[in-house]
């Protein structure tokens, strides 16, 4: 009975490990800039530029929807595009969450992008700075 429960232990543990995602360093990130915020009543659609390691100049629409009435959190639906300097074009839907402190917001989704990629994303935005700095975690890499 103790070598089973060693020997479960051990798989379980092996396959904890291959598994898992490493979310202590980021793969890359950088610096967008907001291009525009449109409000509406139940929604805002958000435009930002800039360059991330990795995919070039990006470029993201988001719709930030809230689901509280003092809209300090809630949901968020985007897509993002690049092409990258030898032509090949990419691009991913994007889903998640976003909570407000003020002026500041903070975007947690993933990416699964054309190329069979796929992230974990966090940008903090700066309303009154209009940027947003962004980190990303791979958790899987291109089919390339």
């Amino acid at each position: 009975m103790k070598k089973i429960l060693l020997l479960l232990t051990i798989f379980l543990g092996f396959i904890f490990n291959v598994l898992s995602q490493n979310l202590s360093e980021p793969k890359g990130g950088g610096t967008l800039n907001i291009v525009s915020i449109s409000p509406d009543d139940r929604h805002s659609e958000m435009n930002f530029e800039g360059n991330i390691t990795g995919y070039g100049l990006v470029f993201v629409k988001f719709k930030v929807s809230a689901i509280n009435t003092s809209k300090s959190s809630g949901t968020l639906d985007g897509h993002a595009r690049t092409i990258l300097e030898n032509g090949t074009l990419l691009s991913s839907p994007l889903k998640g969450t976003w909570k407000r402190n003020g002026a500041d917001v903070k975007f947690y989704f993933t990416d699964a992008i054309n190329n069979g990629a796929m992230n974990f994303v966090m940008w903090d935005v700066s309303l009154l700075k209009k940027k947003a700095e962004v980190k990303y975690y791979e958790l899987h890499s291109s089919d390339n």
